[in-house]
């Protein structure tokens, strides 16, 4: 009996171990499973904070179609009060839907000098997990104009030795002979072909283009874009046309905003303009243009006959007496404007500027023309370095220019062309012309002249026209943009 006892007594104790060892266990699954599900629930809150921050950034992007130029929030007011970024600006979310409330706060950092690109950092949370936040960074921009590799108001034409690397856009016709990367668009679904694009006579006037006979003069019928070129792929039309009347640069603000050091040059007397070289240091240097060499009989403005007097567009003396030039940093703001005279701008351009040439208030019969008669390049083709030019008249490139020109710029030519003329008596082809930027021209456009087999006869032979990638969301200072607000960038934090 004793021994039974004790065996009884034994198993008592192992039923106890066990039971104790059972509970230990239950406790600790029961442990682990809140555990488990804290954590699965922090991971959720994790998510949803992310869409509660993307909430707050696609708030700002709606914020900014309504007022483009607040970066404020609309609170007039920077509660942080240190600048940009301003913020933070907490506003509350809630999603009736999936039942989910919490807060997104706002920290907007305006664009730099030259530049069209918002910064907006949104960092969201739920209300019911604060301490769990994902913070998401986007950049918005809009477009500037010279987002086009080429943009005009008229009728061109690009032949069988021409090159466009870029998007280009007409509101005439195009005569695409050459090649292409990109879209080209006309806002013509038809168009009536121009002598200027050799194609205005029943006898050139080919297929799929079509000659009409009609009660008033015959015409020759093209679509908005046709030609040779072996990219059609990419030929678009009709499209929506760009209204120029409405990018037309204010030329007053660009005055007013224009340093009186080494911004703003006025011609006086009876000076014709100013030289302008740019230095490879970030300088350039200013001569003031004393007299002209004889002029060269060519097109006149409308092209339908020889200008008479002759066109002047030489420069033969400058300095107006100074021993040397005068020597400028680029200004701050990157304008430099000259009023009442013509600019003759080369050299290497180390910066970011905007140069115009203008006499206001604005007069048809003294509107103001821009020449590059050299080179004119970036020090590097990388983002850093940009020059808008803008005429109120034209701007052109004269005859005697190197027979190979560069030009890194983009251009603007308000009420004329952007062009290298025809010159009676005078003609000379020349070999290569390379523009690495953007062409924006009211009339019709040309680097180089044909004869009626399609053969240059004055003029560049080849052209080729490259898009710069960089200037669409940070242009030249103070360049005219268009558009709203576009999506760039997508960064969490």
């Amino acid at each position: 009996m004793k021994l039974k006892k004790q065996q009884s007594g034994f198993i008592l104790v192992l039923v106890l171990v066990i039971a104790s060892l059972l509970i230990v266990l239950a406790g600790g699954l029961s442990t682990v499973g809140v555990y488990r599900s804290r954590l699965y629930n922090q991971l959720v809150a994790k998510q949803q904070a992310l869409y509660v921050a993307e909430a707050g950034v696609n708030y700002y992007r709606w914020h900014l179609a309504h007022a483009q130029s607040d970066y404020l929030d609309g609170t007039g007011a920077d509660p942080g009060g240190g600048g940009a970024p301003y913020g933070p600006y907490i506003h509350n979310f809630i999603a009736p839907s999936s039942g989910i409330s919490g807060k997104y706060s706002l920290e907007i950092t305006p664009p730099p000098t030259g530049s069209t690109m918002v910064r907006v950092k949104s960092t969201g949370w739920l209300d019911d997990y604060p301490n769990t936040k994902r913070s998401v960074e986007v950049r918005y921009g809009i477009p500037s104009l010279a987002h086009f590799s080429f943009l005009t108001h008229s009728d061109v034409w690009f032949g069988n030795t021409e090159s466009v690397v870029g998007e280009l856009h007409s509101n005439g016709g195009v005569r695409m002979d050459g090649s292409n990367d990109s879209v080209i668009a006309s806002a013509r679904q038809t168009f009536t072909c121009p002598a200027g694009l050799a194609c205005n006579t029943q006898a050139t006037c080919q297929a799929p283009c079509a000659w009409r006979v009609v009660s008033g003069p015959d015409y020759c019928e093209c679509p908005g874009v046709f030609g040779a070129g072996v990219n059609s792929s990419l030929w678009q039309f009709p499209v929506p046309t760009v209204d120029f009347a409405s990018i037309t640069m204010d030329l007053n603000t660009l005055k007013s905003n224009a340093s009186s050091t080494c911004g703003l040059f006025k011609v006086t007397g009876s000076n014709y303009g100013f030289h302008l070289t740019f230095n490879a240091n970030g300088t350039f240097d200013a001569r003031q243009v004393t007299s002209l060499a004889a002029g060269v009989n060519q097109k006149n403005s409308d092209w339908n006959d020889w200008r008479w007097p002759q066109g002047y567009e030489t420069i033969a003396e400058q300095y107006n007496g100074q021993a040397a030039a005068q020597n400028c940093s680029i200004p701050a703001n990157g304008i430099i404007f000259v009023e009442d005279g013509d600019v003759w701008v080369d050299g290497t351009v180390n910066g970011r500027a905007t140069l115009a040439a203008a006499t206001l208030p604005d007069n048809i019969n003294k509107r103001r023309t821009i020449f590059i008669n050299d080179n004119l390049r970036y020090l590097a083709r990388d983002g850093n370095h940009v020059l808008g030019l803008i005429a109120q008249k034209d701007i052109k490139v004269p005859r005697y220019a190197p027979t190979n020109l560069t030009i890194d710029a983009v251009m603007l030519a308000q009420n004329g062309r952007v062009f290298r003329n025809y010159y009676r008596n005078g003609a000379v082809v020349k070999n290569n012309i390379e523009v690495y930027g953007s062409i924006i021209t009211n009339l019709q456009w040309t680097w180089s002249w044909v004869n009626g087999s399609g053969v240059v006869i004055d003029g560049y032979t080849n052209t080729q026209s490259i898009y710069d990638p960089n200037v669409t969301y940070s242009p030249p200072p103070f360049y005219p943009t268009t558009g709203e607000y576009a999506f760039i960038s997508w960064e969490e934090k």
